[in-house]
């Protein structure tokens, strides 16, 4: 069963998706595959497997999704669904390629001495991340939205700008900005890379900076 634990509730398109699909809409179901095809794709690329094995593998989750939707109690969780499955069968297309290779030429990706096997870890690790924001960004409140939005600008807004813009007190984008946050990164889509990259260095702390200075990056 997919369930997840209670969390603030997520985009209601995701929902209504979910609700159409397990009603035989065929439009709802090409939807949710086209809106989570880039995420499941990148773990695929993310464990190397090639072309047809990734296919092979994103396949295999799709099929898995059709048998589990109507025990899909909540339209949050399926991102993070989605993530455990296609890992889990990542892993074993890659465990059967091992058993059945008789020449034993096989070798595990994770042990094999590439010298481009660094950055394209990056490059998939980064593409998996960009999905998984984007699927987070949006179930954000738009208050959330529109101030992370402009806390990223490039070049930067000043708070008093970004006070005057939304309306809110100075003193105040802080708070709200840490909540927000704390939202993004509490959805189920970047729980689960938190989850197994719990070992990566977080990020050293910014300094302080004035109501009108370079503020700090997302």
């Amino acid at each position: 069963m997919i369930t997840q634990a209670a969390r603030p509730r997520g985009d209601p398109a995701v929902a209504d998706l979910v609700t159409r699909a397990r009603d035989g809409d065929q439009q709802a179901w090409d939807a949710l595959v086209e809106r989570y095809a880039a995420l499941v794709w990148s773990i695929c690329r993310r464990h190397r497997l090639d072309r047809a094995d990734a296919e092979d593998a994103a396949q295999t989750v799709w099929l898995r999704l059709v048998d589990h939707l109507d025990r899909l109690r909540d339209p949050d969780a399926l991102p993070g669904w989605l993530v455990t499955t296609t890992r889990r069968e990542c892993l074993q297309v890659l465990d059967t390629a091992r058993k059945t290779d008789t020449l034993g030429l096989i070798v595990d990706a994770r042990d094999a001495p590439d010298p481009q096997a660094a950055a394209a870890e990056q490059e998939l690790l980064a593409a998996e991340r960009r999905a998984a924001l984007r699927e987070a960004f949006t179930g954000l409140p738009p208050h959330c939205q529109r101030l992370l939005v402009l806390l990223t600008q490039d070049p930067p807004v000043c708070y008093a700008e970004i006070s005057a813009r939304l309306g809110i007190a100075v003193g105040s984008i802080g708070p709200i900005r840490r909540r927000c946050l704390d939202r993004l990164r509490r959805h189920p889509a970047i729980a689960a890379l938190i989850n197994t990259e719990a070992g990566s260095a977080a990020p050293p702390a910014g300094r302080a900076r004035s109501a009108c200075q370079r503020q700090p990056r997302i």
